[in-house]
Formats: C-alpha cells, structure tokens, sequence
C-alpha cells in the first residue's frame, strides 16, 4: 500500500478490494435486457459468479435497474432515448422486462436504485450510500458495458472511487462497442480491470467483513 501525507493509496486489486471498504454494483441485470443480449445466460453466470463471491466476503451489493417514465411525464432527454431505442420495449415500471433477473435476486440486505440514465451516479442515492459506508471502491458487473458500465466507471473515478472493471461479467449489446468502451477506459487508467475467477479468488482470500 501507497502512503503519502496521511494517506493510504491502494495500488493492487487486492489492495483496492478490502472488503470493508469495497461494494459490488450490479448494474441492469433485467428480464428485459437480457433477452437483447446473444450471450445473455453467458453473462449471468459470471455475475452470479461475482455476486457470490461478494456476499460471501460481506461486501455491500447496490443493484441498479433501469426506468422508463411514462410519456406523460417524459421530458425531452427521455423522448429521444425513446426514439433512439424504438425498437425496443420500455422499461416500465412492474412490466415484465422491468425485473432484475431471477437467478440474481437481490437478498433483502442489499439496495436495488432504478435510474432514467446511463450512470449508475445519476440522479440515484448510489455516491451518498457508499459514502456514508465509507466505501472507496466499487466492483461493478452487469450490462451494458457501452451504455452505461463506462459513463458509471467514469463517473464514480470523477468522484473519488477506484473503479473495478470484471471484464467477462460485463456484457455488451455490441461486441465492437462494447471492446472500444473497455479500451477508452484502460487508456484513461483510473480503473482496475480483472475477470470473474479472479476477483473471486481475492474476495475468498481477504478477510471477511463486520456484518
């Protein structure tokens, strides 16, 4: 670990990832996403992989869904994202597709915040929460790396948080995009990068949080 003028700096994923100051955020895991996705069961098992490493270590876990208003209160930011996503159903609140996946249900322990953006940060109460939990990183998983895991990473490396980025339990909607979305992000080089099996094994290894 990195000291400097009072501070510690964690350099590693193992030091990064403590789990008393680490949370998980399960980004848009939904019926409704999911079904979009040509490796959709693909990507749930590796965030499922992620989750149960997490509550085993007794990380936090935030899950974020994302809201479609309806029309009558949508604003001019919200029309065009319709328009852009036309061809795909809203995500109306209760309508099937709105639901996170059943395989990862969140437990009662854990927050679920809906959003009408992109970043997890957004107009949610994710950056006061795991303030208030004295949380400096965040693990995130889910989908869509191009659509909203990047403006999240980038996001929370603006307010201070040391992003980690499991690159095989984020699924993108375009392949290419979604490649270009993690190679902007690791030439950035505010956040960390690991895969499933790996971070597991950091979680396994670390000591276990205070409930």
């Amino acid at each position: 670990m990195l000291r400097a003028h009072g501070l510690e700096i964690p350099q590693t994923l193992e030091e990064a990832c403590t789990p008393s100051r680490a949370a998980l955020i399960v980004y848009d895991m939904q019926v409704g996403i999911l079904r979009q996705m040509k490796n959709g069961e693909a990507v749930s098992a590796k965030v499922a992989q992620v989750l149960g490493a997490a509550r085993a270590a007794g990380l936090r876990v935030f899950f974020t869904r994302h809201l479609s208003l309806p029309k009558q209160v949508m604003g001019m930011f919200q029309f065009r994202m319709a328009m852009a996503w036309q061809r795909r159903p809203p995500f109306l609140r209760d309508s099937p597709g709105f639901h996170i996946s059943s395989d990862l249900a969140p437990l009662p322990s854990e927050a679920v915040f809906d959003k009408i953006t992109m970043s997890a940060f957004e107009g949610t109460p994710l950056d006061i929460a795991l303030r208030d939990c004295g949380i400096t990183t965040f693990i995130i998983v889910g989908v869509a790396t191009e659509i909203g895991i990047e403006p999240t990473v980038r996001q929370g490396a603006d307010l201070g948080y040391i992003p980690v980025i499991v690159t095989d339990a984020c699924g993108a909607g375009h392949e290419d995009a979604g490649q270009r979305a993690l190679a902007s992000l690791r030439f950035m080089g505010d956040a960390l990068f690991t895969t499933a099996e790996e971070i597991g094994r950091i979680l396994r290894s670390g000591p276990e949080a205070s409930p």
